[in-house]
């Protein structure tokens, strides 16, 4: 009782491609690693493989780089843009203290910290968006008037220490 070697051709109908010259044993009709291996080689290399060719996936990735690079321009307007809401936010609640505190303690401020020592900021003086430091505020700061007869110098208003230039053109200290 030898082994027996049939021809067993079948066809895998989604793939297009034929195997033959399988050998199968008599004993329990198991095949071993060589005869898979043997089917394997047996594959025509001629036919349509599944997958990405080198070409489609730089075409791909070509096309993801161009629309990229196309909505940058975009991403930092929007960027610019919320800096200059947070500055504008900031400086209507700086201005806003500045006047409740000259009413409160019928005196203007002498300097920001003085809103922060008498509570009316409580996480400290807010940090300007384009400077990056809540030290480059620039106050302006006159003679207010406290009772008909008595003046107090301090401050009346704020901008921010930028240099910068606004989106609709304005620069940020004239804010």
């Amino acid at each position: 009782m030898g082994r027996r070697i049939s021809k067993l051709r079948f066809q895998i109908p989604n793939l297009g491609f034929q195997i033959s010259n399988c050998q199968r044993s008599n004993a329990g009709h198991q095949e071993s690693g060589r005869d898979l291996a043997n089917m394997r080689s047996q594959i025509p290399h001629g036919e349509p493989r599944q997958g990405f060719t080198l070409l489609e996936l730089m075409v791909v990735l070509t096309i993801l780089l161009i629309l990229a690079t196309m909505s940058m321009p975009l991403f930092t307007a929007a960027l610019v843009h919320a800096r200059e809401a947070v500055l504008k936010d900031d400086l209507y609640t700086l201005r806003k203290l500045i006047d409740e505190y000259t009413l409160d303690k019928q005196k203007p401020p002498t300097s920001l910290s003085d809103l922060v020592d008498a509570g009316y900021l409580r996480g400290g003086v807010p940090v300007d968006p384009f400077t990056g430091s809540s030290d480059t505020w620039q106050t302006d700061t006159e003679e207010v008037p406290t009772s008909p007869s008595q003046a107090s110098s301090g401050i009346v208003n704020v901008h921010s220490g930028s240099d910068g230039t606004a989106l609709d053109g304005t620069a940020y200290s004239s804010w």
